[in-house]
């Protein structure tokens, strides 16, 4: 079994390209409609994460209360990728020393995504 994060946007055409700048990775577009991007993946590290536009998943709410837990590998990658959401998003919790021996944050980005990150010294 795979769980992959889905998540729904508006102009996923754009909005990969933002998740592509915050992660890196590489961008595979699976379903378009002329200038449209309905489905893509985000490939990183050895992860895929799942972008739909609202027309192609038709979400109830933005967010839609998911949370994506993402476990960071390198302390400098888990600053980079906070800054960059709390810079457009909103921070539900700052960056701190959790008691696992490394950092902990919430924050969700500029599409209302909220997202765990971890990361494990």
């Amino acid at each position: 079994m795979l769980a992959q994060p889905f998540i729904a946007v508006e102009n996923c055409k754009e909005e990969i390209r933002y998740y592509q700048k915050v992660f890196g990775g590489e961008v595979v577009i699976l379903r378009q409609q002329g200038d449209t991007v309905l489905n893509a993946d985000l490939l990183v590290e050895g992860t895929t994460i799942k972008f739909a536009d609202i027309q192609a998943a038709k979400p109830l709410m933005k967010g839609d209360y998911v949370r994506v837990f993402l476990k960071i590998e390198e302390e400098e990658a888990f600053r980079r990728i906070y800054g960059e959401f709390a810079q457009s998003g909103t921070v539900h919790t700052e960056m701190y020393e959790a008691p696992f021996n490394g950092l902990l944050a919430i924050v969700n980005d500029r599409n209302g995504v909220c997202w765990v990150l971890s990361y494990y010294r």
